[in-house]
C-alpha cells in the first residue's frame, strides 16, 4: 500500500514559524493508519487600553490581565488516511477547546446568569474546525469535501509568527476563546469554512486551488449562488527558500423583498504575497484589496461589508514581516494596517463621505521571541501596541498595549 504523506493540519503546518517537528501518535489497522497529533497553549497577558477623546483631549485609560489561550486555541487532530483503487484518501476530523472562562465566580459555571457568575456566552467552546474528506492522486489533483481552512487569507495567517502567540487582544478581548494575532492589522481571517474544493497536483512547485464555499446573506436575503475561493503558489528550493502567491474571494447575494436598496451585491477581495529566506532569516510581504466584502479592521468577512444601502465599504491592508533565527531562538517583527472607508464605515462616521482624516484605520507592530525549549515544547514572549483611529465612533481614537508570556505544546 502507498501511504498518504501524514499532512498535518493547520496546528501543525504552523511548527515552521518556531518549533521542530511534529510528533502525531500513528498506528495502522489493515489498510487505515490513524493519525492522532494537537497543540495546548497558555499565555498570561496584560493590556493597557487607552481612549482619548479629540475633541476635547480627555483620556481614558484601563489596565486587565488575564490567563488567556494565544491566537490558536487548543487543538486535537484524527486523521484517517487509506489509498483505494489508485485514489490516495484522507479523512480529518478536529476539536479546538479552549481554556478561556469568563465566570467571576470560582465553582459558577458559565450559564448561570447568578449576579457575578458569568453569561451564557460560551467562550470555553470546543470548536469543531475540521471535518472534512477528500481523495485524489499526482496525476490529476484531489478533491475536498467538508470544513476547512479557507483559500484566501490562508497563506498570511500561516506565515504570521502570532499565530504561536497572542498578538493583539482588541478585536477578541480578554478572556475569549482565542485573541486575534495580527488579523485586522494587516490581514482578514480566513476561517473555516464549508467547502468543495479542487486543488492542483504539483507542477515543479506551481500549484492552485479552487472552490466553491458557504454562502452568506451579508447583503440581502437570497443565496442563489455559492461563495467562490481561489489562490495559486508558487514555491521554491535552494540557498534562498521561498514562495509567493496570489488569491481572491467572491460573494454574491440578491433580495426578493420590496423595498430593497439593491437587487444583487457582490462582494469580492484579492490579495498578494511573497516570503523568502536568506540563511537564517526570513522576510515576509502581503497586501490586500477588497470591496464590499466587511470591514478589514474587524477582520472578518461579509461583516459590514454595506451600509444597507447598498453602498459597498473599500478595505485595504499591507503587512510586512522579518524574523531571525539564533539557534533554537528565533526573534522576530512585524506591521500591519487595515483601513476601511465609505458603505458601513461611512455609515458609522457621521453620515458623510469618508475623507483620509476619518476612514476606520487599525495599526500594530509586534515584537516576539519563540523559544523551541525541546522538540515538544516551545515558549512565547510578545509585546503588541496598536492604535485604532475612527473605531465606528465619531470623536474616539484607541490605543492598546498588549505585553504576553506563555508557552505551547505540539505532540
Amino acid at each position: 500500500m502507498h501511504k498518504i504523506p501524514s499532512l498535518r493540519p493547520l496546528v501543525l503546518a504552523l511548527l515552521a514559524c518556531g518549533s521542530s517537528a511534529s510528533h502525531a501518535v500513528s498506528f495502522t489497522q489493515n489498510d487505515v493508519t490513524i493519525d492522532i497529533n494537537g497543540t495546548i497553549n497558555g499565555f498570561y497577558v496584560v493590556r493597557e487600553a487607552k481612549s482619548i477623546d479629540r475633541i476635547t483631549g480627555t483620556t481614558t485609560k484601563t489596565t486587565n490581565s488575564e490567563l488567556t489561550n494565544g491566537l490558536l486555541p487548543g487543538w486535537i487532530n484524527f486523521v484517517a488516511t487509506t489509498q483505494a483503487k489508485g485514489q490516495d484518501i484522507k479523512a480529518h476530523i478536529s476539536f479546538a477547546p479552549g481554556i478561556n472562562n469568563n465566570s467571576q465566580v470560582v465553582g459558577l459555571p458559565i450559564g448561570n446568569n447568578a449576579d457575578g457568575a458569568g453569561t451564557t456566552n460560551p467562550y470555553s467552546q470546543i470548536d469543531t474546525r475540521n471535518v472534512y474528506f477528500q481523495f485524489g492522486n499526482s496525476s490529476w489533483g484531489t478533491l475536498k469535501f467538508g470544513r476547512d481552512i479557507g483559500l484566501f487569507g490562508q497563506n498570511i495567517i500561516l506565515s504570521d509568527m502570532t499565530l504561536l502567540g497572542v498578538g493583539g487582544t482588541s478585536n477578541a478581548g480578554i478572556p475569549y476563546n482565542t485573541t486575534f494575532g495580527m488579523i485586522g492589522h494587516g490581514y482578514m481571517y480566513t476561517g473555516f469554512q464549508p467547502q468543495i474544493t479542487y486543488t492542483t497536483p504539483n507542477m515543479g512547485g506551481l500549484q492552485a486551488s479552487a472552490g466553491i464555499f458557504q454562502p452568506s446573506k451579508f447583503a440581502g436575503n437570497e443565496t442563489k449562488t455559492p461563495g467562490f475561493q481561489a489562490k495559486i503558489d508558487y514555491d521554491w528550493k535552494g540557498s534562498m527558500p521561498g514562495k509567493v502567491w496570489g488569491g481572491l474571494v467572491t460573494q454574491s447575494t440578491s433580495c426578493s423583498v420590496e423595498p430593497c436598496a439593491t437587487k444583487s451585491f457582490t462582494g469580492t477581495g484579492y490579495e498578494i504575497g511573497a516570503k523568502a529566506g536568506f540563511g537564517n532569516f526570513e522576510a515576509v510581504a502581503y497586501a490586500f484589496k477588497g470591496t464590499g466584502l466587511g470591514l478589514s479592521t474587524v477582520g472578518a468577512q461579509f461583516f459590514g461589508g454595506s451600509d444597507g444601502n447598498g453602498n459597498k465599504t473599500d478595505s485595504q491592508g499591507y503587512f510586512l514581516q522579518g524574523t531571525y533565527k539564533f539557534g533554537d531562538t528565533k526573534v522576530g517583527i512585524n506591521f500591519g494596517e487595515n483601513k476601511d472607508k465609505d458603505g458601513y464605515a461611512l455609515t458609522s462616521i457621521r453620515g458623510t463621505r469618508a475623507t483620509p482624516d476619518n476612514q476606520i484605520k487599525n495599526r500594530a507592530v509586534t515584537v516576539g521571541i519563540y523559544h523551541s525549549l525541546n522538540k515538544y515544547i516551545t515558549l512565547v514572549g510578545e509585546y503588541n501596541d496598536e492604535r485604532i483611529t475612527n473605531v465606528l465612533d465619531t470623536n474616539y481614537d484607541n490605543k492598546n498595549r498588549t505585553i504576553s508570556i506563555g508557552g505551547l505544546i505540539f505532540f
